[in-house]
C-alpha cells in the first residue's frame, strides 16, 4: 500500500498483516482525490482511518489539517506509525474513539471539515449509523461534504437532510458523495 500522489508519493504504508479490515486501495485513494480534486489548504476528516491511508493520502496533497477517527487499538498504533512515517505529526491528530462520540466531541469544539471521508466496514448496517451520527453532529465548514465508500451490495436510505451528489462504482465499490441541505 503506497500513496499514490503529492509529497509523499511512492511512500509504503504499513498494515496490520493480521488485520481483518479491509484497506482501500492505492487505485481507490487515486481515484477519489482525482474526483474530489486538491484537497490543499483543506480540512478532511478520515472516519474509520484504518490504517490511515485515505487521511495520509489528502496530508500528501496538502490538506492544511487531517483528523482520524479509529477505535481499534491496534489500527490507532499503525495510523501513528504511519503519520510518523510521513513526517506529517505536525497537521494530523488521531481519535481513538468510535464514530459517535467522536462526531460529539469534534462538534462541541466547533470543528469545520470540507472534507469527511467515512470507509466503515462492508456490509454492517454502518452507512446509516454515520449519517444519523453526522446528522446530528454537522461537522462541515461551510461547503462541507461527506464522501462514503461501501459495498455496491449496501442500500443507502438516510434521511431527506441528505442528498447525493456524484456516485461512482469501482468494482464492488461505490464512492458516494452527499451534501446536508436540500438539493
Amino acid at each position: 500500500m503506497r500513496i499514490s500522489g503529492g509529497e509523499a508519493k511512492g511512500r509504503t504504508l504499513k498494515f496490520p498483516s493480521r488485520s481483518t479490515q479491509r484497506p482501500t486501495t492505492d487505485f481507490l485513494r487515486e481515484t477519489l482525490f482525482n474526483i474530489l480534486g486538491s484537497p490543499a489548504d483543506q480540512t478532511f476528516l478520515d472516519l474509520y482511518a484504518g490504517s490511515g491511508s485515505v487521511g495520509l493520502e489528502a496530508a500528501s496533497r496538502k490538506a492544511k489539517k487531517v483528523v482520524f477517527v479509529e477505535k481499534n487499538r491496534d489500527l490507532i498504533g499503525t495510523i501513528r506509525e504511519n503519520v510518523s512515517l510521513c513526517g506529517y505529526a505536525d497537521r494530523c491528530l488521531i481519535i481513538h474513539a468510535d464514530i459517535q462520540t467522536a462526531l460529539r466531541d469534534l462538534y462541541r469544539q466547533k470543528s469545520g471539515f470540507d472534507v469527511v471521508f467515512a470507509d466503515p466496514p462492508y456490509n454492517r448496517g454502518f452507512i446509516a449509523e454515520t449519517l444519523r451520527s453526522l446528522t446530528k453532529y454537522p461537522v462541515f465548514g461551510e461547503n462541507g461534504f461527506v464522501v462514503l465508500q461501501h459495498s455496491i451490495k449496501e442500500q443507502l436510505a438516510f434521511s431527506t437532510e441528505w442528498f447525493i451528489t456524484d456516485q461512482r462504482k469501482y468494482g464492488d465499490n461505490l464512492l458516494t458523495l452527499l451534501r446536508m441541505g436540500s438539493a
